[in-house]
């Protein structure tokens, strides 16, 4: 007599996924705020928003992402501990551009087979850069999608929430003729462009994740594989030293993406107003000139798909531009006056000169 059809038999095993969860709950517990309610395991996370009677108008940020391909990476290195980095950077960060505190987050993970102990890891990353962002992790999804995924293969996606003042929110309302662009220094590529970055080391140069390349210090890898750096609480603590009194000399921010520098910039910019961008105030960290030269990428490909070295870029008063940048030395985020904003109308900006040797 033939058994009857059942879950597990179609591919989707329960236990596994309960004994993820039990894996995963030390690293949630880290990534919390007072504010949250309950603990993991509901079916949604809970966060007391009578936090928010002290604001006088608050209004609430949102924002989702992914980590991309850098996925496949981390897939076949056997590493999941650190992507969880990636998510939050890329979720967190596009909050905290217009002045939002990001409050909580959630995340959401599909594979082809739950392996507890790799779920474990996934949430284990994306608690530890929730801590350091400052928001709590109040819940999130596993899922297993046998037949749509190889049973080795996941994807990750997150969303947060922030809350800003309605009269502190940045942007380019705010931004001026004067202005300078102070660029952050990104960890290396974050997890942007992956696609190109794939196709040109693995498809085009044939090289291995383990191969030690000399320009780099260490294996393809380790380097392919470096954290996104995530910016958020030290933005917050930024625009907090400098808008903290009646002025406001902080404008703008624009965290440095899919796109690249001049795109997102560009999204901080009003229409009467352009900016210009010296690359001759840094040096690309060497990964981005040999996804140049091996895949003989043109700069205006590269610079639209990868962020050449700036994670983010805040907009301000020439007048604060050294307390900026000494705030955020302190921080260890290296950071330095990249470019002005002019008076011509176009809302562009143009990425001038060439870039340090």
């Amino acid at each position: 007599m033939s058994q009857g059809a059942s879950y597990a038999a179609a591919g989707v095993d329960i236990e596994a996924g309960d004994r993820a969860v039990e894996l995963m709950k030390e690293w949630v517990a880290k990534a919390t705020r007072p504010e949250v309610v309950g603990g993991l395991g509901g079916f949604a996370g809970l966060f007391d928003a009578s936090a928010l009677t002290s604001y006088r108008r608050p209004l609430l940020a949102t924002s989702t992402d992914g980590i991309g391909t850098k996925v496949a990476i981390a897939q076949k290195l056997g590493k999941h501990d650190t992507i969880g980095f990636d998510l939050v950077g890329m979720v967190v960060d596009d909050l905290v551009v217009c002045g939002a505190e990001p409050l909580f987050m959630t995340d959401y993970i599909c594979t082809g087979k739950v392996v507890p102990e790799t779920i474990a890891q996934i949430v284990q990353g994306i608690a530890e850069a929730c801590v350091e962002a400052g928001t709590a992790l109040v819940g999130g999804e596993t899922a297993e999608h046998p037949g749509l995924l190889e049973p080795d293969e996941y994807d990750v996606a997150g969303a947060a929430t922030g809350v800003v003042e309605a009269d502190e929110v940045l942007g380019a309302e705010r931004v001026r003729a004067g202005d300078v662009v102070v660029a952050m220094a990104s960890s290396g590529l974050h997890s942007n462009g992956y696609s190109l970055v794939r196709h040109v080391f693995f498809d085009r140069a044939k090289w291995n994740l383990d191969r030690v390349v000399p320009e780099l210090g260490t294996t393809l890898g380790e380097v392919l594989l470096t954290p996104t750096r995530v910016y958020a609480k030290h933005c917050l603590e930024l625009i907090g030293e400098l808008n903290g009194a009646d002025a406001k000399p902080l404008h703008a921010m624009s965290h440095i993406t899919g796109g690249g520098f001049a795109a997102n910039l560009a999204r901080v910019i009003p229409d009467e107003l352009t900016v210009r961008i010296d690359r001759s105030t840094w040096t690309p960290a060497p990964i981005f000139g040999l996804v140049g030269l091996l895949g003989d990428v043109a700069l205006p490909e590269l610079e639209k798909t990868l962020n050449m070295g700036v994670g983010m870029v805040a907009v301000l008063d020439p007048s604060s531009a050294d307390a900026a940048i000494e705030a955020l030395a302190a921080r260890d985020i290296s950071a330095w006056v990249c470019g002005e904003v002019t008076e011509t109308p176009g809302g562009t900006v143009t990425l001038e000169g060439t870039y340090a040797e």
